[in-house]
């Protein structure tokens, strides 16, 4: 196969910006054209294509330049990083698409002279944390039996149950600040609690399915996903507390699931 590239203009149109910004992401480092011609020309090849898809999507979630840039440098595969892109992205429309399907139910409502249901009108404009990828993965009925869960507990349980999390999310990070090995007894006792945490909380695959493949994925997804990673940050930064959690849920559900 012939090796393709595209000229700077072409890039710039394609992408929907400027010559001049991309540039600028030469300039700090985010991109660098794959080759410059004899007339001063910057072309791109398929690699660069990729790399900039993931910058314009990084960009669009908020991130500046510099955060992108570490983001970038993670040893992610380009296909994985923009399969968690791609979540987010469908994710998203999913959001989008409930938001356009309320707001016509509203109009439609008004116009007949009709009762107007509360439910139906902000279905899609609830920003509860995690709900649009809870239903996502696993759908509505999942949502809907945990928040329930959730909401039945006085706030003396709801206390209790942050401080549960709270306190696995400190020793996970405690047992990776001190290098214990994720196939180690000890760390064997923080998976197993992990386990029995994420099965206690009604409507996951956790709580009645396949909970060896749900674990193993679920310790991937902090990995990739930086919203989760984020809870298991070491003081070296980056993901190597994430990636710790997950070899030891994956050692644990290998070994006993």
């Amino acid at each position: 196969m012939e090796h393709e590239e595209w000229s700077i203009q072409q890039i710039a149109k394609a992408a929907g910006t400027t010559s001049r910004a991309l540039r600028h992401y030469d300039h700090v480092g985010l991109l660098q054209p794959s080759r410059i011609g004899a007339n001063g020309y910057r072309y791109y090849d398929r690699d660069a294509l990729v790399r900039l898809q993931r910058i314009l999507l990084l960009r669009d979630l908020g991130l500046g330049l510099d955060r992108i840039g570490d983001v970038l440098d993670r040893d992610t595969a380009q296909e994985d990083a923009l399969a968690a892109h791609l979540a987010w992205l469908e994710q998203e429309q999913g959001r989008l698409a409930r938001q356009v399907a309320s707001v016509q139910l509203t109009i439609a409502a008004m116009k007949g002279g009709e009762r107007i249901m509360a439910e139906d009108m902000f279905d899609g404009f609830d920003h509860t944390q995690y709900q649009d990828e809870v239903e996502r993965r696993w759908g509505r009925r999942a949502y809907v039996d945990g928040d329930r869960w959730w909401r039945g507990m006085d706030d003396d349980q709801r206390a209790a149950w942050k401080q549960r999390v709270a306190d696995l999310g400190r020793d996970w990070i405690a047992a990776a600040e001190a290098g214990v090995s994720p196939d180690s007894p000890e760390a064997a006792a923080l998976a197993k609690r992990h386990v029995d945490w994420l099965t206690s909380i009604p409507g996951t695959p956790a709580a009645g399915g396949d909970v060896k493949a749900y674990v193993i994925g679920l310790g991937q997804m902090y990995v990739a996903d930086e919203r989760f990673g984020a809870n298991y940050r070491t003081s070296r930064g980056g993901t190597a507390g994430a990636e710790f959690v997950r070899d030891a849920l994956r050692s644990y559900a290998e070994a006993n699931l």
